[in-house]
């Protein structure tokens, strides 16, 4: 298999839907002659024209408006907010519109879109660029809400994304875009749904999502030197989510970790632990344990940023605390 970084898969997931469907288009701010803030859609306009790479003002109620419209009309839009950040001014039209007009509606229209956005911190870009709002999504019924950790992941659920006749927001964190790793060549999916276990453990489930599933595996391996071998669960969606496999591994392995860069406070670690708690309680040996971020915005100094966010060794401190007792 080729190996791409992680804005190479996703801009060969959009390529391939663009040439298989006409009804395919991207629109957001700088996503045709600039090619993406990070150059994630570089080059596409060059292949499909500004009908169908369009890019727009700074206006995103428009962009995400735009989309829902063109939807309920039959395309199929990709909608790029520059920073998941910035979606406040567009929540009417995604979580009152988009997430509810199929229902509201009896099944007579699907909203086929999919919003791309950049999230996460460890760039210095301070408060209003830096969040993890992914709970935010997960709490709305009709929304997909899917998190990728690798290239592969992010380009087969890219295309399950933009196949699918719901809404779908697809968040991507902005320090894996150069992450690489072996691809597939071509059109291939990945259910939603579907977790995926990177790293098979017997001691201790640690569910990690995103950049922090790159953390988890490096804590696991200075973990297995002490003897604590490590299970690494990634849900890749968050909504639908995986209940099964995170089940069956704690189960497995009786103890569970979840570890996430969203603040702690009622973050998708919160509904995950209620989860196992509710349908998994009398197999665990002791108390679930989150390694997350505080409650307080993103620290724009390097060394408190660096604070904020779960490191390492924070992992490996929380999985001996679960471990040990």
């Amino acid at each position: 298999m080729p190996t791409m970084n992680f804005a190479e898969a996703i801009r060969d997931a959009l390529r391939i839907e663009m040439e298989r469907d006409p009804n395919v288009y991207l629109i957001g701010e700088d996503v045709g002659t600039f090619g993406n803030v990070f150059g994630v859609t570089k080059g596409l306009i060059d292949q499909f024209g500004e009908k169908r790479v369009r890019d727009t003002p700074i206006t995103e109620s428009a962009i995400i408006g735009a989309a829902v419209g063109s939807a309920a009309c039959g395309l199929r839009p990709v909608a790029e907010i520059m920073y998941i950040d910035f979606i406040g001014v567009a929540l009417d039209q995604l979580y009152n519109q988009a997430a509810k007009m199929r229902y509201m509606f009896g099944g007579k229209i699907t909203i086929p879109m999919v919003l791309r956005s950049a999230c996460g911190a460890g760039r210095g870009s301070a408060a209003q660029h830096s969040q993890s709002l992914e709970a935010w999504f997960m709490h709305v019924p009709g929304l997909r809400v899917v998190m990728p950790s690798t290239p592969a992941d992010a380009k087969g659920l890219l295309i399950t994304a933009i196949r699918d006749d719901n809404p779908v927001v697809f968040l991507e964190h902005k320090l894996l875009y150069n992450t690489k790793g072996e691809v597939p060549e071509g059109e291939y999916t990945i259910p939603f749904g579907q977790a995926d276990i990177k790293r098979e453990g017997k001691d201790v489930t640690v569910v990690a999502t995103a950049r922090m599933v790159h953390y988890a595996l490096n804590a696991a391996e200075k973990l297995a030197a002490d003897g604590i071998d490590v299970e690494i669960v990634d849900p890749r969606t968050l909504s639908p989510l995986d209940e099964d496999t995170i089940l069956d591994s704690v189960k497995k392995t009786h103890k569970l970790v979840i570890v996430h860069e969203e603040v702690k406070f009622a973050g998708s670690g919160a509904e995950i632990a209620a989860m196992v708690a509710e349908k998994a309680f009398d197999y665990l040996d002791g108390p679930i344990l989150r390694v997350a971020a505080p409650f307080c915005p993103v620290p724009f100094a390097p060394s408190l940023e660096t604070e904020f966010i779960p490191s390492e060794e924070k992992i490996i401190e929380g999985v001996k605390t679960v471990v040990q007792g």
